[in-house]
């Protein structure tokens, strides 16, 4: 093993080692922070609100700033007024794109900055700059990967029409049911990120448009990132060039799109997770990733039921019922306690195999146990017709479904799942 894959090995998830966003900053002599402003057909409000923001941002930061003017293929008079602050106002660049789309444009310039924090603002300024420094606090600490401007918390001050405020929690409340997210306000045009947070998210995140901030958003939080939400004052722009129509359907194709790859597994959730080591922490003798070994335990049970079927079709020509049953019931016994063991809890290696082939009979003994017993209890009440026989038996079988599964999770396999060896949630 060489000198640099032992310094791999026992090098501690990126999460735990990233430094102070300042200190790292002034050891490569790079801005802190890129503030980048997507620009499209804005020659009416680019000056103005470039020099408000350049001015606030040498005045209150006590850090170091970039303003990069991202300009979405403007066709008016955007260009050379973007060439004209560049020249004029020190840590100001632009950035220029042939093709239209906000996405794209962060997309770009965020992927090539070279600063440790990348953030947005629209160009209207709509949100109040006093919220910047409580956006990047906790970026530039390392304490959370991402921040938002949220409209919707208690102590946010807004002032909009109410079409547009509909529109708005509708449309986080359709996050909130098709895609479980837990932040509040997606479309806020106010966020942060870190630059090697940024660097594991953008190569997944598909939207050029509207839809690219909630698409990384959901992408974050389904791999265990922190979002921090900074509660803004936020005046609408009676000015607004946004087709709220269009952005709304282009929206809801998104999370279409998005709630079927990660339904499908298209979405490397696991991997992000390892990589950017928001694996749930480990607690000796407690397993964790629940949700995921819920779905592969089920997975091994499909696929032991279809081979028992078969198995017992193939025995029951040499045998009688009862005895093809016993032997394919503990053939697909043995087999799904195996499977479970590797795929469901991530077991490896060999210690404790035949132990645990040993817990997993008395497992299948007590599922069994289970579902014998309830149909000998209805018989003993009654004379049950076949409809009745099989639905006490479909209802046993889910009971002892249930109770297998917790005795695995506690039991069986609790004594082999150490700290080194438990799972990445799914």
């Amino acid at each position: 093993m060489t000198q640099q894959s032992v310094m791999d090995e026992v090098a501690p998830p990126p999460a735990m080692t990233r430094p102070n966003a300042v200190a790292e900053a002034r050891h490569r002599g790079v801005p802190v922070v890129d503030v980048v402003v997507p620009v499209y057909n804005e020659q009416a409000a680019l000056g103005a609100s470039i020099r408000r923001l350049h001015r606030y941002l040498a005045e209150a930061l006590p850090f170091t700033a970039r303003i990069t003017i991202a300009d979405n293929a403007s066709v008016d008079d955007t260009p050379r007024i973007a060439a004209e602050l560049a020249d004029e106002l020190d840590g100001v660049r632009v950035v220029r794109l042939e093709q239209k789309g906000r996405g794209r444009a962060l997309h770009t310039v965020w992927s090539s900055s070279d600063a440790p924090v990348l953030a947005y603002m629209d160009v209207d300024l709509s949100t109040d700059l006093a919220a910047l420094q409580p956006l990047l606090a906790p970026l530039i600490s390392g304490h959370s990967d991402l921040a938002i401007g949220t409209r919707l918390a208690r102590s946010s001050r807004v002032v909009r029409g109410a079409k547009r405020e509909v529109i708005s929690r509708c449309y986080n409340l359709i996050l909130r049911s098709t895609l479980s997210a837990k932040f509040s306000d997606a479309q806020c045009g106010f966020k942060a990120v870190r630059a090697d947070v940024a660097a594991r998210l953008l190569p997944h995140v598909e939207d050029t448009g509207w839809f690219f901030d909630t698409e990384m958003l959901v992408l974050a939080e389904k791999a265990g990132l922190r979002i921090h939400e900074v509660p803004v004052d936020w005046i609408d722009d009676p000015d607004s060039r946004v087709d709220i129509v269009a952005t709304a359907l282009a929206d809801l194709r998104g999370i279409v799109r998005l709630t079927r790859a990660l339904g499908t597994g298209r979405l490397p959730l696991a991997a992000l997770r390892e990589q950017l080591g928001r694996n749930p922490l480990p607690v000796a003798g407690v397993p964790a990733g629940l949700t995921g070994q819920l779905l592969r335990f089920a997975a091994v049970g499909v696929a032991s039921t279809l081979a028992y079927l078969l198995l017992y079709a193939l025995l029951r020509n040499g045998m009688g019922p009862q005895a093809a049953n016993l032997v394919a019931l503990l053939v697909t016994a043995v087999a799904n306690t195996a499977a479970n063991r590797r795929l469901t809890f991530r077991v490896r290696g060999n210690d404790g195999a035949w132990k645990h082939q040993a817990q997993g009979l008395v497992v299948f003994a007590v599922g069994l146990g289970l579902t014998s017993g309830s149909l000998a209890l209805v018989h003993g009440l009654s004379n049950p017709s076949t409809a009745v026989e099989l639905g006490v038996l479909v209802v046993a079988n889910l009971v002892a479904t249930g109770v297998r599964f917790l005795l695995m999770r506690i039991w069986v396999f609790r004594a082999a799942r150490t700290p080194a060896t438990a799972p990445a949630q799914a």
